[in-house]
């Protein structure tokens, strides 16, 4: 680029019409040059050198390499290319020298000045610095993204998330690459900015203060396994209740059951209570919890014929006959309409294939309230997926308040749809 520079200039001097424009025009040419030449050597390495090597990651067996492709790691890695090429064309407007420029005297400084610009060499070489210090930065950034896609395909990565980190490794590259530029546009050496920086930690800290919080946060959620991105987490402070989708280092995203996105910061996590639905998901049940309120007024005694009529029932015919018998026995009945029902709701659950008759299983009666008798159901069932859940649910209980009056049993319902007095005991 010397020999460029040096040819434009003296063939502009033996032309007309440039005098006094020679040095400019000719430094202006050569900086064309310069770019011109940097564009088509990325633009060489970019479609040739990078094609090579994406037609490579294509054809191997491994995907680490397709996913460098993807994150376009290859294609920032040929910015180098013209970043080198501006580094070591900085000094065309120099002349050969054998010792550095600050040990010339004035006299051949100003000799040199005639036909050269001094001063172009070092804000060339400042511009190609910092050309490969954001190079190298968005190389390293880029490399960080596949490193994060490559581990989200490892089966035990919805347990142990890495994006928090690698966002606060990025931050840190940031910053160092900043304080770099910021050494060579002043012409300073870094550890003295970095030193410096002793004095701003108090600032620091407090602008970084989310992102530390959410640091501290993010250990602390992978170490103990609180949550885990495609978790169902229940947040009612902030009306959050859905699945994870995206854990970072100063926010979770949770997508409601509704579809909207409730974002959380992630501290929030550590320093508040919250519902993390995994332990359903991972046993053998869901629970169903719920209560029928009988009419208390509907409970009494049943007689021989009442006993008869529910003989038909197949799943309680047994325990019928059985206390037919122990009736006879005793010479009196103390079965009531309740007893009997609760019995035939049992038999009919534990019929049901879809409910774990193995975890907990109960079919009681609660404290009286002013409502009537609660009468609940507890149990697990087997289907846990949402819609499925709920189809059993509703398939159990429509089958209870069908069945009711045959049992003698009404429902509570308010007001009161049956006149008390006319009840009968």
């Amino acid at each position: 680029m010397k020999e460029l520079y040096r040819y434009i200039l003296e063939y502009l001097r033996n032309l007309q019409g440039f005098y006094g424009f020679e040095k400019p025009v000719a430094a202006i040419l050569s900086v064309i040059a310069i770019v011109m030449m940097a564009w088509i050597a990325f633009f060489v390495s970019r479609k040739i050198l990078v094609g090579i090597v994406h037609l490579v990651a294509r054809r191997t067996k491994t995907t680490w390499d397709d996913v460098m492709v993807k994150n376009k790691v290859f294609t920032s890695l040929a910015h180098f290319v013209p970043a080198t090429i501006i580094f070591y064309s900085a000094g065309f407007s120099m002349p050969d020298l054998k010792e550095p420029l600050s040990g010339l005297s004035p006299e051949m400084i100003k000799e040199f000045s005639g036909d050269y610009y001094l001063w172009i060499e070092a804000i060339f070489l400042k511009m190609a610095k910092v050309y490969m210090i954001l190079t190298f930065a968005l190389v390293a950034c880029r490399l960080l993204n596949s490193v994060t896609d490559i581990y989200n395909t490892m089966p035990y990565s919805h347990h142990r998330p890495l994006k928090g980190y690698i966002q606060l490794v990025k931050i840190l590259v940031y910053f160092f690459a900043g304080i770099y530029i910021i050494s060579i546009l002043a012409g300073k050496d870094p550890t003295v900015l970095l030193a410096g920086l002793g004095a701003m930690v108090a600032v620091i800290l407090l602008i970084f203060k989310d992102t530390i919080l959410g640091f501290v946060a993010s250990i602390q959620l992978s170490a103990n396994n609180m949550v885990a991105i495609g978790d169902w987490i229940e947040i009612p402070r902030h009306g959050a209740d859905g699945i994870v989708t995206d854990i970072t280092l100063n926010t979770v995203k949770v997508q409601n059951w509704d579809m909207t996105i409730t974002t959380i910061p992630t501290y929030s996590l550590v320093s508040e209570s919250f519902n993390n639905w995994k332990g359903m998901e991972q046993s053998d049940g869901r629970r169903i919890k719920r209560s029928v309120f009988v009419d208390l007024t509907s409970i009494r005694f049943c007689t021989r014929e009442m006993l008869d009529r529910y003989e038909k029932f197949e799943v309680i015919r047994e325990f019928i006959q059985k206390e037919k018998e122990e009736s006879a026995t005793r010479g009196q009945n103390g079965l009531t309409n309740l007893g009997v029902l609760r019995n035939y709701i049992a038999g009919y659950l534990r019929s049901n294939r879809k409910v774990n008759t193995a975890m907990a299983f109960q079919v009681r009666h609660m404290q009286p309230t002013d409502k009537g008798l609660p009468l609940e159901i507890y149990l697990f069932s087997r289907e846990k997926e949402w819609d499925n859940y709920e189809a059993l649910q509703m398939e159990i209980f429509e089958h209870i308040f069908a069945i009711l009056p045959e049992f003698d049993i009404r429902i509570f319902q308010s007001p009161f749809s049956v006149d008390p007095r006319s009840a009968t005991n």
